[in-house]
């Protein structure tokens, strides 16, 4: 079969129907199974904002909008706008013995944002950034340690996996790297044991973890800030989902009064068509790497400024100004969580609700009625976790609700739609998890029925 002009979207449509089985010869098969085995495998052929549209038409909020990288939506006019303009305009691209025009805009209205940090490196995705953070501080303070939180995510290249403890990740892949040491989130006084050393060149957190939408306490995050000021630490932001007006601030950080040393964004940065990091730090850690002109190229990412990046970064940051999506995202999260908040007191095995703005964590945890508690200790002794499986596949199935456990393991659903949804969509949420939750607490039932199924190809899977 050949293609008129190589038209992408025609390929698309012919051969969409083969996309199960090109991705099982070609990619990734055990993730064709999961998608099967859950009944997650509809075949998307469309998004448009906070919507996707399956092969039948049906369309399905998205709660998971790609991890964070939909932030202004799926396919939005202004960010296809931009990049066409880009693409028709042949500008010299990656010339690298040149500097780019559009990564200067991009820098400087970032830290219009970020007024007290001065400089910007570009990289390709949060993974990136989080290495380039990791060089930058030990080269500008001369130190190898990096302290980093229990439960975190920093990404799954070598030195962000160093970071990220949980053993899922890790298994098969250690030595990691040295000199990284964990402590408990909001602990201020394991923090002051890990940096008195005065060894440690960067502590590098979440000011939100979305491995379980765990909040910080409102004395931890400037108590850091303090201990890092105080033994020479450079404290690093990783706002790679939490930034980007993601809590109804710009940063998360803004919520607790921090100023970090340096701030790394992605995911939403870049629109969700072309990959981009940034890493936002103050002048004299920038200065100690890029000391002087033979050390000029000392960090550098082949593609990392390439102009359709810097354009999807400038249309983003323009749409969520335009759209004001900071204050729809603050306005919005305070509705969804005190609607959400409301059937706490309601069903025994929702535990909690929270998050800031538009990243919402729903806990659920063992009930204390007896049928429900058999019902629970058989999925937990299967797999841990499993329960919000019987949360996420009807809230998919039944209420087309695109969501997600918040990490592996979890007792926590994590709801991270674009910043655009409506007042209609988040009461679509609410029917859609109350309706759900109270099926939850009918046992026997036709969800404890899908929780079955599950324990027997947890079982089958084990074996």
């Amino acid at each position: 079969m050949t293609y008129s002009n190589l038209d992408v979207s025609e390929m698309f449509v012919d051969l969409q129907g083969q996309r199960s089985s090109m991705h099982a010869r070609h990619l990734n098969e055990q993730l064709v199974r999961v998608l099967k085995t859950i009944g997650y495998d509809v075949g998307f052929q469309k998004g448009q904002g906070q919507y996707l549209y399956d092969r039948e038409g049906a369309r399905y909020l998205d709660l998971l909008s790609g991890f964070g990288v939909f932030a202004i939506g799926r396919n939005h006019p202004a960010l296809r706008k931009a990049l066409k303009s880009v693409i028709d305009s042949d500008l010299p691209n990656l010339v690298q013995l040149d500097v780019s025009t559009l990564a200067g805009v991009l820098a400087e209205r970032l830290l219009k944002y970020v007024p007290y940090l001065d400089k910007v490196f570009f990289a390709n995705s949060g993974a990136e950034c989080v290495e380039a953070a990791i060089k930058f501080a030990r080269g500008a303070t001369g130190r190898p340690g990096i302290v980093y939180c229990a439960h975190a995510y920093h990404g799954l290249t070598y030195g962000a996996l160093s970071l990220t403890d949980d053993p899922n990740f890790r298994g098969g892949f250690q030595p990691l790297l040295p000199g990284c040491t964990s402590i408990p989130f909001n602990d201020l006084a394991a923090l002051e044991q890990a940096l008195s050393s005065r060894e440690v060149a960067a502590f590098i957190f979440e000011p939100i973890q979305g491995k379980g939408v765990n909040m910080p306490t409102d004395e931890f995050l400037p108590g850091a800030a303090a201990l890092c000021r105080k033994y020479g630490t450079l404290m690093v932001a990783d706002e790679i989902q939490t930034g980007m007006g993601r809590t109804g601030r710009f940063l998360a950080v803004e919520h607790w009064n921090v100023e970090p040393d340096m701030v790394l964004l992605s995911k939403a940065l870049s629109g969700g068509h072309v990959p981009v990091g940034a890493v936002l730090m103050r002048k004299g850690v920038f200065d100690k790497i890029f000391s002087q002109m033979d050390r000029a190229l000392v960090h550098g990412s082949t593609f990392a400024k390439n102009d359709l990046a810097m354009a999807a970064g400038i249309a983003t940051l323009e749409v969520i100004k335009t759209e004001k999506l900071v204050e729809a995202a603050a306005k919005r999260g305070a509705e969804l969580r005190l609607a959400l908040n409301r059937m706490v007191p309601e069903y025994e095995l929702l535990k909690d609700v929270r998050g800031k703005g538009l990243m919402i964590g729903l806990e659920f945890g063992s009930p204390k009625s007896l049928r429900l508690k058999a019902s629970w200790n058989v999925l937990e002794t299967a797999n841990k976790g499993l329960f919000c499986q019987l949360i996420t596949v009807p809230l998919f199935k039944d209420h087309k609700i695109l969501t997600q456990v918040s990490g592996h393991g979890s007792h926590t659903i994590k709801l991270l739609p674009p910043l655009t949804i409506t007042e209609e969509d988040c009461n679509w949420i609410e029917r859609a998890f109350d309706s759900v939750i109270a099926s939850s607490h009918k046992v026997p039932g036709a969800i404890w029925s899908l929780g079955k199924t599950l324990v027997d190809n947890a079982v089958r899977k084990s074996a």
